[in-house]
């Protein structure tokens, strides 16, 4: 790939970048949101076409002018959003929009033969007859992967592959990257996290405002100097300071059950804590979550929010009393991607701008604008749609719309999933901030060491129980992520003494 260069009204996302990528090789793409990476990879693979640049495969000068012709050439491209259809099953999908089903259809005898072939060449194995629907975010994985296989791919991009799996999930895919490396598969593999790079990859390409900044051995590159590539400055730390002033308890937990999904539990978050929530995939988190929302209610249990036990029915009665969640998928649960911004930050929030029955428009923008000040929101105008935002600003004009609600409990699910360190580093400022005025904010996170960085206490769930409440903050006594994941996963009760201080209780 050599010169590219593409641009969309008032925004030039590619200037002039080149790649290059050998058999065997995992190039790990990097950069900010925005930075044009996603560009890129929809360049190459065919979903968009540039304005100047050329393509070579194997040295032979090429036309990508769609996705057929990058399938054509090799090339396939495993986007976070998957493209299966739940109702087939595995081995259909695998082979879904082949040419050869038109030209010469197989039986499903031999549809099946081959699928498992394609799924051995990674170490799966999966059943080819069962649906799609029935799999789990890892397997739909696999299966996209075998499905470009099925393609004869040469270079297969990995757009955060990793982004939705829990550690042990990702230890599997890294095992996949390493079987396709050995077959002489180039893969550009894109990702946030730097311990991945560090583990997998061979070279590192560094994007930042769509032009190419550096492309170098993984080895030449620190984690400082990447960062600081990345983002154009140096990031001292990865994480800010915490400087804690823990109040009086804010929510109280007691007993909250819902099915086997979540078994009675139990746990307290004050004024001014940031409250982690930790464990594997499946654990309990999320729901945990949406019941405190009123997105699903409990079959028993109580929630109290100073000193008032609330009776939720809904996330209405929810937000008027002060409780709002930030959902793990944004982009189908926290915002409508096609809307504009300023319609997205209004909706929860039209009562507030309007007058008489009537939305006055001159305060829902006044409104929203001291949102984008406040919380550095970078939009070109009030009307651009979300869809066109980074990850980074999607999460904050969700913040925004409930930061304008007067919100005093906010449950952050996944707050960084998908956002590049720059980003991450401002959304845990964002926390810092909302905690030092006292709101009592509960984070839900599948990263070890976010949680550990930037949590007062810890709670540790397994198969929808608490197992574990740890003092983060101790002076003594440092939480390690081994005892984080000792609770997850082990069969520990809450007949062991809770790691709690005090100051706590």
């Amino acid at each position: 790939m050599a010169g590219l260069t593409k641009s969309y009204p008032g925004v030039q996302a590619l200037s002039d970048v080149s790649l290059t990528l050998a058999r065997g090789e995992v190039l790990a793409l990097l950069g900010e949101n925005g930075a044009g990476k996603s560009t890129l990879i929809k360049t190459l693979g065919g979903v968009h076409q540039s304005d100047r640049g050329s393509f070579r495969v194997d040295g032979d000068r090429v036309t990508i002018a769609n996705p057929r012709d990058a399938r054509r050439l090799g090339i396939s491209v495993i986007y976070q959003e998957f493209t299966l259809i739940p109702t087939l099953k595995v081995r259909e999908n695998v082979f879904l929009g082949h040419d050869r089903q038109w030209l010469k259809p197989i039986s499903q005898k031999t549809e099946r033969r081959q699928a498992i072939a394609l799924l051995n060449r990674i170490g799966s194995q999966l059943d080819p007859d069962r649906l799609c629907s029935e799999l789990s975010v890892a397997e739909q994985q696999v299966v996209e992967i075998a499905k470009a296989l099925a393609l004869n791919t040469k270079i297969m991009v990995m757009d955060e592959p990793s982004a939705a799996l829990s550690p042990r999930e990702a230890e599997g895919l890294f095992g996949i990257v390493e079987e396709l490396r050995s077959q002489g598969i180039g893969i550009i593999y894109i990702t946030h996290r730097l311990n991945e790079v560090e583990q997998l990859a061979d070279r590192i390409m560094i994007l930042r405002d769509g032009e190419h900044i550096t492309t170098q051995p993984a080895g030449d590159l620190s984690r400082d100097k990447i960062i600081e590539n990345m983002v154009g400055r140096s990031l001292a730390e990865e994480f800010p300071p915490r400087c804690s002033v823990i109040g009086e308890p804010r929510l109280q937990v007691d007993g909250l059950t819902r099915g086997t999904a979540v078994e009675n539990v139990s746990f307290a978050v004050h004024r001014g804590e940031v409250l982690g929530i930790a464990g594997l995939v499946g654990a309990g988190r999320t729901e945990v979550a949406r019941m405190l929302f009123a997105a699903d209610l409990p079959d028993q249990g109580t929630i109290t929010l100073d000193g008032v036990v609330l009776n939720l029915k809904s996330p209405r009665q929810a937000i008027a009393a002060g409780i709002c969640l930030l959902t793990e998928d944004r982009k189908s649960q926290g915002l409508i991607l096609s809307q504009s911004t300023l319609h997205n930050f209004g909706l929860p929030n039209m009562a507030d701008f309007s007058s008489k029955g009537m939305l006055v428009h001159r305060r829902e923008r006044k409104g929203f604008q001291h949102y984008c000040e406040t919380l550095n929101i970078r939009i070109s105008d009030l009307q651009q749609r979300a869809e066109t935002l980074s990850g980074g600003n999607q999460q904050k004009v969700v913040l925004a719309k409930w930061l304008q609600s007067t919100a005093e409990v906010i449950i952050f699910d996944e707050p960084t999933r998908g956002i590049d360190v720059g980003a991450r580093y401002e959304i845990y400022q964002l926390l810092n901030e909302l905690s030092e005025q006292g709101k009592a904010i509960i984070m839900i996170s599948s990263d070890l060491p976010e949680v550990l960085a930037m949590s007062d206490r810890i709670v540790v769930m397994r198969e929808g129980q608490v197992t574990g409440i740890l003092d983060n903050k101790s002076s003594q006594q440092k939480v390690t992520p081994e005892d984080i994941m000792r609770y997850a996963t082990s069969d520990q009760s809450l007949e062991e003494p809770l790691v709690t201080p005090k100051s706590f209780q």
